[in-house]
């Protein structure tokens, strides 16, 4: 976790009672697996005019408590799984939790094998059947044919990360639109930064097909920062 030196205090608004909280208390819960597939959170942090990246980093829209979302989901996550494009971007490598795996979700198979992430064995590819990826470097979980079926992919995890149980999603905007096309995801944990950053910059999803999926509100809290951190559950 962060240093809570620098962590401005967080408040729990919704459930009553409102009060102080911690990012702990708030977002360690039972996380019930669907039948036939691990549950799949994602995790992100947008600017009030919805963008998701400033200076082409998403670490620019956050604070120390929003990293501590972060690291708190990541440490009981089983699996991240992540765009190629963000993986490469954000710097990815190797985790912090020992054991976990990394999975690069990419539908052309453009990676770098020889970033940390790869070299250290914790990454592994999430790409459709003739993507042109070398198997004798990094392992490889091909679903779908041109194109990644994601769901086949996400149902499948158990056989690269026996008794996957969470899978926590870090976006970016076209891993996070084909998840919600897919009707996968169970979680959605979004930080609200109180800045407007304007410009054509990524937001939430982009692509995939239009969806109507209705979630419920688990928890919504504020720190001194003006940072609103909400938690949604997937109303199935």
């Amino acid at each position: 976790m962060s240093d809570t030196s620098d962590r401005p205090a967080l408040r729990r608004l919704h459930p009553a009672p409102a009060g102080p909280t911690t990012v702990a208390e708030a977002y360690t819960a039972e996380r019930p697996a669907p039948a036939g597939r691990p549950w799949v959170g994602l995790c992100m942090v947008a600017s009030l005019d919805g963008s998701v990246a400033v200076d082409g980093s998403s670490g620019g829209l956050g604070n120390p408590n929003d990293l501590d979302v972060l690291i708190t989901l990541r440490a009981i996550a089983d699996v991240i799984v992540v765009g190629a494009g963000t993986a490469s971007g954000e710097g990815y490598g190797p985790p912090r939790k020992p054991g976990q795996r990394i999975a690069v979700a990419t539908n052309r198979g453009s990676i770098d094998l020889d970033s940390p992430l790869f070299t250290s064995g914790a990454g592994f590819v999430l790409a459709p059947h003739g993507a042109d990826i070398d198997e004798d470097r990094v392992e490889v979980l091909r679903a779908g044919h041109g194109r990644l079926d994601l769901r086949a992919a996400i149902e499948r995890l158990h056989e690269v990360v026996p008794d996957v149980g969470y899978v926590q999603a870090e976006g970016g905007p076209t891993l996070n639109a084909a998840l919600a096309t897919a009707d996968l995801l169970d979680e959605l944990d979004l930080t609200l930064s109180p800045r407007f950053v304007g410009a054509d910059g990524p937001r939430l999803v982009n692509g995939g097909d239009q969806v109507d999926h209705r979630f419920e509100l688990a928890h919504l809290l504020l720190d001194d920062d003006g940072f609103v951190f909400g938690r949604w559950l997937r109303q199935r």
